[in-house]
């Protein structure tokens, strides 16, 4: 058997550094339940980071990737497949209004879509806020407002604006303006209530759209299909979860803004594959048939109410099951490491957030033991 050690050495050796060493060489995955390569067991709350909306190898997931491979995998964007129709059509019935998708593979890529979108709807700068987190290619890193990711990468793509989360900006001279409903990245920062209302008002006002990067908190993922309901925003970026482990993002555009993409003016080899839109096909009818949408908000309560009553707890924050527990020291690397040594896979932001995103189907008995590791390594 090879040793986590041993693979450790084998992935310095031949990969690139961008992620330095990675603590933990996963094997094998069942449900919220990971293994490493030395046999070692841990429970998973982080779910690939919001991307295993229904665990590890979840049976449907499987049977319906399987099915459609057995069928065929790949037939590029020279030719419609079915799943990929289905899968568009019942995106556009979530959202509740009319619409069209647009498929790609990644949040980064769908954001990139969504700038393009925006420049197609006439001049303007692009708004984004300070401290959020759209994608490491160069369009979506131009509009992520983390300086220590965009200075080494200058000049970027200009025409873009930052403002404060939280504030309704001055809008004058606008094309757009991007915002995600919770900054997952940026340590789980949620937004003041009413807050993407009033920039849908705001937008509307100026003339210019609404960009709601739901890449993290789409797809049940806060409890709700999607974060930014109510608001109807112009375009809606999808990803992460939507695949339930495949790569898959989409691209979601209304009204007159859903008319703007033409022939030639995108496009995404793999975009949409068959196999990963028979995936999300499979997520969707898992999280309706389960009633994940009201179990995701009845077990964050559960969560949130037992982390906030143990010591070393300042507060939770997020919605759903992507949550911020913010630490009253600065010690959330350390954190960290206690609980993945107790067992616990969860995700340290800075130095005083531990982020939890979990699969969306863990159970209340899981969700106890995690909250007892991790207070205890609060503690």
């Amino acid at each position: 058997m090879t040793t986590s050690q041993q693979w450790t050495d084998r992935w310095r050796a031949v990969m690139s550094n961008n992620y330095g060493t990675p603590p933990v060489v996963v094997v094998r995955g069942e449900g919220a339940w990971v293994w490493d390569a030395d046999g070692k067991k841990y429970l998973d709350m982080v779910a690939g980071i919001a991307v295993n909306a229904l665990g590890h190898a979840h049976p449907a997931i499987q049977q319906a990737v399987a099915s459609q491979m057995a069928q065929y995998g790949h037939v590029s964007n020279l030719a419609a497949h079915p799943v990929g129709i289905e899968l568009a059509e019942r995106l556009i019935e979530l959202s509740g209004r009319p619409g069209r998708v647009f498929f790609c593979n990644s949040g980064a890529e769908a954001n990139e879509a969504a700038f393009k979108v925006a420049r197609l709807s006439g001049a303007g700068d692009v708004l984004a806020a300070q401290g959020s987190f759209h994608g490491r290619t160069m369009g979506a890193l131009s509009l992520t407002g983390q300086p220590a990711k965009r200075e080494p990468f200058e000049p970027l793509v200009p025409g873009v604006r930052f403002y404060d989360y939280g504030a309704v900006p001055d809008l004058t001279g606008a094309a757009a303006l991007i915002v995600e409903p919770i900054q997952g990245e940026a340590g789980v920062v949620t937004a003041p209530a009413g807050y993407l209302p009033d920039l849908r008002v705001a937008t509307t006002d100026a003339a210019a759209l609404l960009i709601a990067d739901e890449v993290q908190t789409g797809i049940g993922r806060t409890g709700r299909w999607f974060a930014s309901q109510g608001a109807e925003p112009d375009m809606v970026t999808l990803a992460k979860g939507l695949g339930g482990g495949l790569p898959i993002g989409a691209l979601l555009t209304f009204g007159p803004t859903a008319e703007l993409l033409a022939p030639g003016h995108h496009g995404s080899t793999f975009g949409g594959s068959p196999a990963a839109c028979a995936a999300a096909l499979a997520v969707l009818r898992e999280i309706e048939s389960g009633d994940l949408l009201r179990h995701v908000q009845d077990l964050s309560a559960r969560i949130t109410t037992e982390l906030e009553a143990a010591p070393g707890v300042e507060r939770v924050r997020g919605e759903g099951l992507l949550l911020g527990v913010i630490l009253q020291e600065p010690k959330a690397k350390q954190v960290e490491l206690d609980c993945r040594q107790a067992g616990l896979l969860v995700n340290a932001i800075g130095d005083e957030v531990i982020r939890l995103a979990p699969p969306l189907n863990l159970t209340v008995e899981q969700a106890d033991r995690a909250t007892s590791i991790l207070a205890e390594a609060i503690a």
